[in-house]
C-alpha cells in the first residue's frame, strides 16, 4: 500500500525559529519516556477514558492525553507531520497564539472523540487531533505551498513535491472514510473522528490566531 510523508515545506521557511513548535515535540519526547517508565499504570492515570471524562472525572486528562502515544512509530509519525506544517503556522501565528491555538484544536479533537463514544473504556492518547488543526490552518493560510514529501511504494522511495492543499484534502478524505476507527484497541488511540473535528478547528479558527 503506497505512503505519503511529508517533510517540509519547500515554498517558504519561517523568518522566526520555531521554538514553540520543538517545545511541543520536545515535551511530547519527555512524556513517552515518563509512559515507558511507568507503564501501564501511567497510561490509565494520564489518558482521556470517555467513560471518566462523561462522569466529570479526571478532566485534566484532556489535555495529558495529548502529548501521550501508544508506541514509537505512533509518536515519530505525529512529530514528523507536527515538524512539516508547525513551523509555518507557528510562523503566522506568533509562538504564545500558536501554543493557545495548538492546545484548543487538541482539546476540541478529544472532546469529539468522547462524544462519539461516552461509554468507552478505552484510554484516548495521542496528539495527532492537535496536529490536525495544524493541518487545517495550513489548509487555509498557505493551501499553495508545495510540500516536500516521501512517497513510498513497497521498497520504491521517492521524493516529490505535492501542493499543501492536496495533500492534506487526500488526508483528510481518508479520515472521513475511516471515521470510527480506532488505531489500536489495546492500548488506545485517537480515533479518525478527533482528526476530523481537529482540521475543521484549524480550517474554522485559524485566521483568529493570525495577526491581520
Amino acid at each position: 500500500m503506497p505512503g505519503l510523508i511529508p517533510l517540509t515545506d519547500a515554498t517558504r521557511r519561517p523568518v522566526q525559529f520555531p521554538v514553540a513548535t520543538v517545545g511541543i515535540i520536545a515535551a511530547n519526547l519527555i512524556v513517552f519516556l515518563l509512559e515507558l517508565h511507568g507503564g501501564e499504570p501511567f497510561v490509565t492515570r494520564w489518558a482521556a477514558v470517555p467513560s471518566d471524562i462523561v462522569a466529570g472525572r479526571h478532566l485534566t486528562t484532556l489535555l495529558t492525553a495529548m502529548f501521550m502515544h501508544a508506541g514509537w512509530l505512533h509518536l515519530i509519525s505525529n512529530m514528523v507531520f507536527l515538524w512539516a506544517f508547525g513551523p509555518e503556522i507557528e510562523d503566522a501565528m506568533a509562538a504564545p497564539r500558536f501554543l493557545i491555538f495548538y492546545g484548543l484544536g487538541g482539546l476540541v479533537a478529544m472532546l469529539a472523540q468522547v462524544l462519539a463514544i461516552p461509554h468507552s473504556n478505552v484510554p484516548c492518547l495521542g496528539a495527532s487531533g492537535a496536529i490536525a488543526a495544524v493541518m487545517g490552518a495550513f489548509l487555509v493560510t498557505f493551501p499553495a505551498d508545495r510540500i516536500q514529501s516521501l512517497l513510498v511504494i513497497g521498497v520504491f522511495v521517492k521524493v516529490t513535491f505535492i501542493p499543501a492543499a492536496v495533500l492534506i484534502g487526500f488526508w483528510f478524505l481518508i479520515q472521513l472514510f475511516n471515521i470510527g476507527a480506532v488505531a489500536d484497541v489495546n492500548t488506545g488511540g485517537v480515533a479518525y473522528l478527533a482528526h476530523v473535528a481537529g482540521l475543521l478547528f484549524g480550517v474554522v479558527t485559524a485566521r483568529l490566531f493570525e495577526p491581520r
